[in-house]
């Protein structure tokens, strides 16, 4: 389970222009980033993670820091 950052701050940030995601979107969007991470680090070197996060919590990290945003397609 994750608790830092919390869900609720985590879908708030996901949003676009004050529109809240819901949390199926923020499940969808943090699998879809763990996945990249994943083949990333399987493909090049492994990536530098000093502190030896899982890739799901990297990317909780990554939304919550403001670098991933949902997108409608």
């Amino acid at each position: 389970m994750i608790n830092v950052p919390a869900v609720d701050s985590l879908i708030k940030k996901l949003g676009d222009n004050g529109v809240t995601v819901s949390r199926y979107a923020l499940c969808v969007v943090v699998a879809k980033r763990a996945r990249q991470l994943i083949e990333q680090n399987s493909v090049d070197n492994p990536a530098e993670n000093p502190r030896h996060l899982k890739e799901i919590a990297l990317a909780c990290e990554e939304i919550n820091e403001g670098k991933i945003k949902a997108v409608k397609d």
